[in-house]
């Protein structure tokens, strides 16, 4: 198969946005004995691609569904007391899928406050 030229090629990322769901996570009481809502965004860097795939088929390209349950499973699997703790074993994972060469992970506990919610940032990685 020949190689693609620079103009036949372009950088690509995935991202996933406004993924909800609860997750055990926190240093408080409350938080200790029940699930919290959080809120992920991921943005995982491929990137120079075919602007095409060579054929239609998921096999060839980095499935997102499979990237949805990564990142359920990895911020659902135990207790976790830190934030920061989560969000770096979730990019460590997240980095370990073929292909990704960075990711930019964005964590929100959604009702840690009455009035506002608090979230980490995390990039890791080639962009």
């Amino acid at each position: 198969m020949p190689t693609d030229t620079p103009s036949e090629q372009g950088r690509q990322s995935l991202q996933l946005t406004g993924l909800r769901f609860a997750a055990n996570l926190g240093i408080l009481d409350h938080e200790k004995r029940a699930p919290q809502p959080i809120q992920v965004d991921a943005e995982l860097s491929l990137g120079p691609q075919p602007l095409r795939p060579r054929d239609d088929d998921i096999t060839h390209v980095l499935d997102y569904r499979k990237v949805r349950q990564i990142i359920i499973d990895e911020c659902t699997a135990e207790h976790v007391n830190l934030l920061e703790t989560l969000i770096g074993k979730l990019c460590q994972r997240l980095m370990r899928l073929h292909g990704v060469r960075g990711v930019r992970v964005k964590i929100a506990k959604l009702e840690i406050f009455e009035d506002c919610e608090v979230a980490i940032r995390m990039e890791a990685g080639r962009w």
